[in-house]
């Protein structure tokens, strides 16, 4: 799917194809070809992944824009599916988010999502939030739309009011952040099925993105059900992560208790797939076409 594509998907509600598009997080390029092999049509570059993943570090606003903007290049340059980016609170204030879009944009982000917590900003599933003013968050919106070059990048726009300032007001945010030019919508932990029920409706007209977190604090439904909710994107930002946390604690254990793979072979990928995953067959196959049979 392009990037025209994705937009066109995602602005016609109403179309032929009223399919959620579930979204799978991606944190580097291994797990990017994973979840295109797989037969994903977008992939969500997660700021809470990268940030365990490239430095250790938990998601409370430490990773910063040359972090996320090398990651999405890396993915993108992998991968040719629509990259959904969290830019967390856009790096700063206004210009800063004008200069976040930019470089996002530039590095392969088809869609980038801003969100109105105050820095440092914490994972949405975490206690002790805060949001700053809407105002500051509909001017970051503002420069966010301006700062595009290609008509085709979305502006997705998520409150965290909800766990602040409670339901009504974080539909009340919602609905400014539309007039003020964001494309689509992104009401961050929601806690009950009425306000999951009701959210999309309350804004109509924009596509709604849901965030279901394994253990997180929104009540998870399969996606056939979010999408009969209204919901256009279902989105699963770390669930790749949290298995491969768990599949290492896993079999590192039992190597290290054992002094061998023989326990847990069957979690392992082969030789053969993980050379799959990272296209070895291609790449030999161009240094043939260049060098030839050339013996050193």
């Amino acid at each position: 799917m392009t990037r025209h594509e994705f937009k066109l998907r995602l602005s016609s509600p109403n179309g032929a194809d009223k399919r959620a598009v579930l979204l799978p997080g991606v944190a580097n390029p291994l797990a990017a070809r994973v979840a295109q092999d797989l037969g994903y049509e977008a992939l969500y570059v997660t700021g809470a992944g990268v940030a365990n993943t490239e430095l250790g570090l938990p998601d409370i606003g430490i990773l910063g824009l040359s972090d996320m903007a090398q990651a999405v290049e890396r993915i993108a340059a992998v991968v040719d599916l629509p990259l959904v980016v969290d830019a967390d609170t856009g790096y700063g204030n206004s210009v800063s988010c004008y200069h976040a879009v930019r470089r996002l944009e530039a590095a392969g982000a088809a869609v980038i999502q801003i969100e109105d917590q105050v820095f440092p900003k914490r994972c949405g599933h975490f206690e002790g939030k805060d949001v700053a003013p809407a105002a500051e968050m509909i001017g970051k919106i503002k420069a966010a739309v301006d700062a595009r070059r290609d008509e085709n990048t979305l502006i997705m726009a998520r409150t965290d009011a909800k766990a602040v300032e409670g339901y009504e007001a974080a539909i009340e945010r919602a609905s400014r952040y539309a007039e003020a030019g964001a494309d689509i919508l992104f009401v961050e932990a929601l806690t009950t099925e009425a306000e999951l029920r009701d959210a999309p409706g309350r804004n109509p007209g924009l596509p709604h993105l849901v965030n279901v977190v394994h253990g997180g604090k929104t009540p998870p439904f399969p996606a056939s059900e979010f999408e009969a909710m209204g919901y256009g994107l279902v989105l699963y930002a770390n669930a790749a992560l949290q298995a491969s946390v768990l599949a290492m604690q896993q079999v590192l254990g039992a190597l290290r208790d054992d002094g061998s793979l023989h326990n847990v072979g069957d979690r392992l990928a082969d030789f053969v797939q993980r050379q799959k995953v990272v296209r070895t067959a291609e790449w030999d196959a161009m240094r043939l076409h260049y060098e030839g049979d050339v013996k050193p």
